[in-house]
C-alpha cells in the first residue's frame, strides 16, 4: 500500500462535531417544503408519489450527517440505489428529483467530519449510486460530466474546510505549548531562587553552630519553608513540561515592569497603569503571568480597539489572590475576536489555567473590550 493511501486510510476523525443547532431544523424544513412542492408541481415525474416519499423520507439523515457521516451516506444513497435498480428492472427511468441535491451535503459532511476509512468507503457508495442513476436516466455525456464535477466540488469544499480547521487547531495547540514553555522557564527561576536560599541557610547554620547553638535550628526552619516551596514549584514545572519542549531560562518581567506597557507605543490610545494592594513576594510564575496577560491584552486593544482613547490596566492583590483587569473605551466589538486575537487569548487562558486561575475576555460594559484574570498567590503543585 502506497504511503499517500495509507495516510488517507489512517486519517482520524477531526474534533467532535458541533451539536445540532436550529439551522439544522431550518434546513430540514426547507428541504421538506421543496420536496413536496416539486412532487406536486412537476408533471414530468413518472412516479411523483414515489419521488415525494423517497425525498421526504430521507431528509432526517441531514440531522446526523456530522456525527454519523458514513452511516447517513450509506442510508441515503443506498436506498436511492435500490429503488433505481428496481425501476430500471421494470423499464422505468431512475429517480430524477431536483430536491435530492441536498445529498451533496452528505458528501460534504463525509469528507469534513468522517475518518479516512469512512471517506473512502462512502466515496465508493456514492460513485456506485451515481453510476446507477446515470444509467437509469441517461441524458448525455455533458450532464454526466457536470454531475461528477458538482459532486467533486462538494468533496473538495469539505476537504478545504477540514484542512482550514485542522490548521487552526494545530496553531491553537502550538500557542498552548509555547505558553507552557514560558511558564516552565519562569518556574525554573523560582526553583533556582529557593534552592540558593536553602544552600545559603545551610552554610550559615554550619558556620555559626560553634558560636551560636540556636542558629542551626533557625536555619532548619528556613530550610523547611524553602524546601516546601521548592517542591511545589518543581511539581508545577514537571506538570507544564510534560510535552518535552525546550526551555529558555532568561529572566522574565513581572508586576514591577507594568509601566513599560504605558510607553510601549507613542501612537494610539493612552495606557493607564494602576497597581494596588498586597503584591509583595509574589511567586515568579504568578508575577510573570500578570505581566504577560496584561501585555497581551494591551497589544490586542491597540490592534483591534477602534476609536479608543485609553486602555486601563488595574492590578489588585490581597492575601490569597491577584486580580487583573484590562479595559479599553473603544467602539463595541463582537463577542468572537479576530483569529489573531483568538490565538493570543488562548495563550492567556492556558497560562491562567496552568497556574490554577481563570482568564476571560469579552465585550466590556457599554463600550470596548475587557480582559479579566484571577490568579492565586501560590503555584499549585
Amino acid at each position: 500500500m502506497s504511503n499517500p493511501l495509507r495516510s488517507l486510510l489512517e486519517e482520524p476523525r477531526p474534533s467532535p462535531p458541533p451539536v445540532r443547532v436550529w439551522r439544522d431544523w431550518a434546513l430540514l424544513a426547507v428541504v421538506l417544503f421543496f420536496g413536496v412542492l416539486e412532487g406536486v408541481l412537476r408533471d414530468d415525474l413518472s412516479l411523483p408519489w414515489l419521488a415525494v416519499v423517497v425525498t421526504v423520507g430521507l431528509t432526517p439523515v441531514l440531522l446526523w450527517r456530522r456525527t454519523h457521516p458514513l452511516a447517513m451516506v450509506v442510508t441515503a444513497f443506498g436506498v436511492v440505489t435500490v429503488i433505481d435498480l428496481c425501476l430500471i428492472t421494470f423499464g422505468a427511468p431512475a429517480l430524477d428529483v431536483y430536491t435530492m441535491l441536498y445529498f451533496l451535503l452528505l458528501a460534504y459532511a463525509l469528507v469534513r467530519w468522517g475518518s479516512g476509512r469512512e471517506a473512502v468507503a462512502g466515496l465508493a457508495v456514492i460513485l456506485f449510486s451515481g453510476t446507477v442513476a446515470f444509467i437509469g436516466s441517461w441524458t448525455g455525456i455533458g450532464d454526466a460530466i457536470g454531475g461528477v464535477g458538482i459532486l467533486m466540488s462538494a468533496f473538495a469544499l469539505g476537504w478545504a474546510v477540514r484542512s482550514q480547521h485542522g490548521a487552526r487547531e494545530r496553531r491553537l495547540e502550538q500557542v498552548k505549548s509555547d505558553e507552557r514553555v514560558l511558564l516552565a522557564r519562569e518556574l525554573h527561576d523560582t526553583v533556582a531562587h529557593h534552592v540558593s536560599a536553602i544552600a545559603i541557610q545551610a552554610q550559615a547554620g554550619r558556620a555559626l553552630a560553634a558560636t551560636n547553638p540556636s542558629s542551626p535550628l533557625e536555619a532548619l526552619e528556613v530550610i523547611e519553608v524553602e524546601a516546601s516551596r521548592t517542591l511545589a514549584e518543581m511539581r508545577a514545572m514537571v506538570r507544564v513540561l510534560r510535552n518535552g519542549a525546550p526551555v529558555d531560562y532568561a529572566p522574565q518581567p513581572g508586576v514591577a515592569d507594568l509601566e513599560r506597557l504605558a510607553g510601549a507605543s507613542p501612537a494610539g490610545p493612552r495606557v493607564a497603569i494602576s497597581v494596588s494592594g498586597d503584591l509583595a513576594a509574589l511567586p515568579a510564575a504568578i508575577d510573570a503571568a500578570v505581566f504577560r496577560i496584561a501585555q497581551e491584552a494591551v497589544t490586542n486593544a491597540r490592534r483591534h480597539a477602534r476609536n479608543a482613547t485609553v486602555i486601563d490596566v488595574r492590578v489588585v492583590g490581597d492575601r490569597s489572590m491577584v486580580n487583573l483587569v484590562v479595559r479599553d473605551d473603544g467602539d463595541p466589538r463582537p463577542a468572537d475576536p479576530a483569529p489573531e486575537a483568538g490565538f493570543g487569548l488562548t495563550g492567556m487562558v492556558e497560562r491562567a489555567l496552568l497556574l490554577g486561575g481563570v482568564c476571560q475576555a469579552g465585550p466590556g460594559p457599554g463600550r470596548g473590550w475587557a480582559v479579566t484574570a484571577t490568579l492565586p498567590r501560590t503555584v499549585p503543585a
